[in-house]
């Protein structure tokens, strides 16, 4: 007789188990090798769930993105307020439409109320060497305050009951610079005053590595660490490769040593814009993935795999302004050409938008992305 349904259900039988999230993730990022299917997280616009795809089908009670969607990865800011004049936040001025606040590094930032933007820089208490040696005491000591143990232990608790790969993160060097002096006081101060610069980056560097000890040792341990650290423009990097390496790399170097031989943790960065003349950099200073790879800057994660192989897992790089087409046809091609050559290459890859998603992307056209992934993850 016909036994092709027989044969069917023998090979679903035998067919090599699906791993985990956790399991998937480890074999990616930590051995940077392909696993059963390619991997899947994605971060979001603060409106897209809560003012647009609300109204699309996403639940009511906004669950979280990770359980919903069943991605690989979940993960929270563990230390969340490396500012020097913590507690002396507030607002300023505000409007119908938008506000002025002074956060905990003392910039105040004026931010649209009802929806996301780049903030503009209005001010900045710290402006000059003196003025950091005047408030960066506070940054010398702990500060439980500072650490979110309550959304740690929630992560943790999560990655546990759901197998999933945690995350705890914050940001570095440039992020807080530029949080702290603003663009325009950091750029030239990267040249001029150097000096200046490698105080305020050992200062954050012995803060993180205090803080994480006591939140490793007391909270837990999350199975990676990501860092946040924009290093470029549109069209290329805030500053040369060397001034990169000369005053970034060796607080780089020595921070994810912490994190991966003191602790074990593999380390993710999140870095925008084109940042591709900074690869060997990241590659030098001990990152394990590379995280968003902006497509409307000029990145293509095939061409970076190209170049660097297996000395890296890739999670990004599906164009945003493709996904607001909304035309499924652009979006398929966008996906399977990317996703598609990481699994022609055998290379390990976790897809991902090129930043987030923006509100103007419809949750079908979302949902189609995640079907691709679904029919068309698996490696060969």
């Amino acid at each position: 007789g016909d036994n092709r349904g027989l044969c069917a259900e023998f090979a679903t039988l035998i067919k090599e188990p699906q791993m985990t999230s956790k399991e998937r993730m480890t074999q990616m990022i930590v051995h940077k090798q392909p696993a059963d299917r390619i991997g899947l997280y994605d971060h979001y616009w603060p409106e897209t769930r809560r003012d647009f795809w609300i109204k699309e089908g996403y639940p009511q009670d906004d669950p979280i993105p990770t359980s919903y969607f069943n991605y690989d990865i979940c993960e929270t800011w563990a230390v969340n307020n490396a500012g020097p004049l913590k507690g002396q936040d507030g607002l300023v001025e505000e409007t119908e439409e938008w506000k002025i606040w002074r956060d905990g590094f003392g910039a105040s930032l004026k931010t649209w109320k009802k929806k996301s933007g780049t903030p503009e820089h209005m001010d900045f208490v710290i402006k000059t060497r003196a003025d950091w040696d005047r408030v960066k005491e506070p940054l010398f000591a702990l500060d439980t305050t500072r650490v979110d143990a309550e959304g740690a232990r929630k992560i943790l608790d999560l990655a546990r009951r759901e197998q999933r790969f945690s995350c705890f993160g914050h940001q570095f060097c440039i992020e807080l610079m530029r949080a702290t002096i603003g663009d325009m006081v950091m750029l030239p101060s990267l040249l001029l005053e150097p000096e200046w610069i490698h105080d305020m980056l050992r200062v954050w560097t012995d803060f993180f590595k205090r803080h994480y000890s006591w939140v490793f040792d007391n909270i837990g341990k999350p199975d990676g660490m990501w860092i946040y650290e924009d290093l470029g423009f549109t069209n290329g990097l805030f500053a040369s490769p060397k001034t990169i390496r000369e005053l970034f790399l060796p607080y780089y170097k020595e921070l994810i040593h912490f994190y991966k031989h003191d602790y074990g943790l593999p380390c993710l960065i999140h870095t925008c814009g084109d940042i591709r003349q900074a690869v060997p950099i990241i590659i030098e200073a001990g990152w394990d993935c590379l995280q968003p790879m902006e497509a409307k800057a000029g990145v293509d994660v095939l061409q970076l795999a190209d170049t660097y192989g297996n000395r890296l897992a890739y999670m990004g790089n599906i164009n945003v302004q493709v996904l607001n087409t909304n035309h499924r046809d652009k979006v398929r091609a966008e996906v399977m050409r990317k996703m598609g050559g990481m699994i022609e290459r055998r290379l390990p890859y976790i897809l991902h938008s090129d930043h987030s998603i923006p509100p103007d992307v419809r949750m079908a056209t979302y949902q189609y992305m995640l079907e691709l992934h679904q029919e068309h993850g698996r490696y060969r």
